[in-house]
């Protein structure tokens, strides 16, 4: 059996309490320690969760962590992977990986010079429904694909976190924000990306924080809240991309994909699970039978109800890969490509020209039922 690979948490925000929870489901990683820029929030969440409270520094120079988990704001994502790659530690960060495919670049360089692994959020594209997904598109029943609609639209993070500012500065906003689950989905379901372009706007100079100690606290944004994309993949594919922070309400589906030979309904990729839906042909709309999936089962009550939630999934399958000399799944190369998509559609935004990638990659490793099963502990 695989042994366990320690982990240090670096940023103890609202997000690392899912990193916390969920660890322990998984194979071959234990969480160690943790550390924030806010000693009394490392020191919180240390006591609730039983690991150790260190500096930044302590945590990168701590003998038992193997992996540092990087959950710090975007705009400090390259900072910290650096650091910690320079103290010759692997790296799992929070989408997205950096905020640019020069900071991207230069990590890739650091880890191949110490033999290193980076891999990096999201990992939901394997949950059961999403692998589903892709059973479907790599056993041919919908032919090849030849196109698609996204669309990931609501009010604007303000309404519910009560620090939304990093949400509209540069660096987050939607593509960056929520767009790292979409596009790397489709990349795994369709392969990499060619080139975009895309038009975005930003209605409102301001955000008004709705709940909270700061409610009625105006935040500045300064980065484009709706954005749309179109996306020609290397395959051909063409998939248009509707994101937006100025929608209260929509009725597109998260995603469809279009094949030759029929259309699949695909379940919101912020989340593991859900029903996905298809036709073949002309025929009606069906449900497609659910797969005996691990990532699938409802697990997580939340306030629609009870949920699938398997995140660590990609930290669990790196550590794994790590010790078996296989390539991991939430790659290093896959988190790269997602970044040069959303750059790309940001910088079409600002110049209204097409823009090619810098970047490719390969599909990621397929998740079946057996796979998955085998990460949990």
């Amino acid at each position: 059996m695989a042994r366990k690979l320690g982990v240090g948490i670096i940023g103890c925000g609202n997000i690392s309490t899912t990193y916390f929870t969920f660890a322990p489901l998984f194979k071959g990683i234990e969480v160690k320690a943790c550390a924030d820029i806010n000693p009394a929030a490392a020191k919180a969440r240390a006591k609730e969760y039983g690991v150790r409270a260190l500096s930044v520094e302590g945590l990168l120079e701590a003998g038992d962590v193997d992996i540092v988990v990087n959950l710090t704001v975007p705009a400090v994502h390259y900072d910290i992977s650096r650091q910690a790659l320079d103290a010759g530690k692997h790296v799992y960060s929070e989408k997205p990986f950096v905020l640019s495919v020069k900071e991207g670049l230069d990590l890739k360089k650091r880890a191949g010079k110490k033999k290193l692994r980076i891999g990096s959020a999201p990992d939901t594209f394997l949950g059961g429904s999403h692998q589903l997904v892709r059973n479907l598109i790599d056993t041919g029943k919908l032919g090849a694909i030849t196109g698609g609609t996204c669309h990931v639209m609501g009010r604007g993070m303000e309404h519910w976190h009560p620090n939304p500012d990093f949400f509209f500065l540069p660096g987050a906003g939607p593509v960056l924000d929520i767009g790292p689950y979409y596009i790397t989905n489709l990349i795994q379901l369709l392969g990499p990306v060619a080139s975009v372009a895309a038009l975005s706007s930003t209605p409102r100079k301001e955000r008004i924080i709705a709940n909270g100690p700061r409610n009625g606290e105006k935040v500045p944004v300064k980065t484009p809240t709706t954005i749309h994309a179109l996306l020609k993949f290397e395959s051909g594919a063409l998939v248009t991309l509707g994101t937006s922070w100025d929608v209260w309400q929509n009725g597109h589906a998260p995603m469809e994909l279009y094949g030759e030979a029929g259309t699949v309904y695909v379940p919101d990729p912020n989340f593991f699970g859900g029903t996905v839906r298809y036709t073949q042909g002309a025929k009606d709309v069906k449900k497609l039978p659910a797969w005996h999936h691990p990532f699938g089962v409802p697990n997580q009550k939340h306030s629609q109800g009870m949920m699938a939630n398997y995140r660590t999934a990609g930290l669990s399958d790196m550590a794994l890969a790590i010790q078996s000399g296989r390539p991991h799944r939430c790659s290093m190369e896959l988190a790269l490509h997602a970044v040069d998509v959303m750059t790309a559609i940001l910088k079409s935004g600002e110049t209204g020209k097409f823009v090619a990638m810098q970047t490719t990659c390969e599909r990621p490793a397929a998740l079946g039922p057996k796979e998955a099963r085998a990460l949990l502990a």
